[in-house]
């Protein structure tokens, strides 16, 4: 086996600092029989920073996800768990968990530890991190319990509590954000943001993890929702499929980080299907009620109601043999 020298280069990039593996021992991978395409790929990831070679020093996108499903069974074990016999005996119940718990906390600690590699975080230690974070899934369940109550109270097709958790996707993301919003503020890079992206991809809702949250959140079929990273949603808020809670302008590109980019929902505010509410100085006042495919980008008054005005709906007869197209 023969490694190129292409792949020298490439492997060689990023030295020592990186925790990566030296490219002799990566040079099984690269043989006399190499296609001219992998030759090439490997030449590529010597011009820039998108064909790093780096295995060990980014957390690793599968191990994310198994460990993001993991703490979905510590969180709610009757719900999220594929294991079954337990139910009739607690002791099986406890030892079930006591492995799920030992392999999240190594895998949770070694993921801490590349992210804290990527970016380290003053006086931030990867195994005291983990531990704490296990030890914060009670409280993150007690937050839960308040949403799934909301979702239920507020939805008459629901049939049971244990519905809502099994069968809407908003519990499942509400969920992953409430976990991952611990990570965010302590200042963690990328894992937060894989987890929430790994449950947008599950549910098409998608929470950012700096968003802040309060209780008793309800998330109703719950498709095409966008939840800003600086937006602040207080408690009791109920917010329909296709609401976007985003930033009035990104123009400013990277200038903007830090900066209150999202809206404010205020306490028992209804928002409806398709409302798009933008901007950091956006506050909807508690108690409102924003209807469907709203435009709003300036604040409103608690106890208000906005609807759209002026709309105006077109029905014209259209004989049953004529195959004439839609026109808009």
């Amino acid at each position: 086996m023969v490694l190129k020298k292409e792949a020298h280069e490439c492997f060689g990039l990023f030295g020592e600092g990186f925790g990566l593996i030296k490219a002799q021992e990566l040079g099984y991978f690269v043989m006399e029989r190499a296609t001219g395409q992998v030759e090439g790929l490997l030449a590529a990831g010597s011009h820039g920073w998108l064909g790093r070679w780096d295995p060990v020093g980014l957390p690793s996108k599968r191990r994310v996800a198994s460990l993001t499903e993991d703490l979905l069974v510590l969180l709610l074990p009757g719900f999220f768990s594929d294991a079954r016999g337990y139910e009739t005996s607690p002791i099986d119940l406890a030892k079930f968990l006591d492995e799920v718990g030992r392999r999240v906390e190594r895998v949770l600690e070694e993921e801490l530890a590349r992210c804290l590699r990527f970016q380290p975080v003053s006086g931030v230690d990867a195994t005291e991190l983990a531990r704490w974070f296990l030890e914060e899934l009670p409280s993150v369940r007690a937050t839960l319990e308040t949403d799934v109550e909301a979702t239920f109270e507020g939805d008459p097709a629901a049939q049971s509590r244990e519905e809502v958790v099994l069968a809407y996707p908003g519990v499942e993301a509400i969920a992953v954000y409430r976990m991952a919003h611990l990570l965010y503020e302590k200042g963690v890079a990328l894992l937060p943001r894989m987890m929430t992206e790994w449950a947008h991809s599950r549910t098409g809702i998608d929470i950012h993890p700096g968003a802040e949250v309060g209780t008793h959140l309800c998330i109703d079929h719950g498709t095409g929702i966008v939840i800003g990273e600086t937006c602040r949603i207080g408690n009791h808020v109920k917010i329909y499929h296709g609401v976007t809670l985003g930033a009035r302008s990104t123009s400013g590109g990277q200038k903007l980080r830090g900066q209150k980019r999202h809206p404010t929902i205020e306490d028992y505010v209804t928002i409806y299907p398709g409302a798009t509410i933008l901007g950091g100085d956006t506050v909807i006042g508690a108690h409102s009620i924003i209807g469907g495919n709203v435009w709003l980008t300036h604040a409103v008054d608690p106890y208000s109601v906005v609807t759209l005005v002026q709309q105006e709906i077109r029905v014209r007869s259209r004989a049953p043999e004529s195959s004439e197209h839609w026109e808009i």
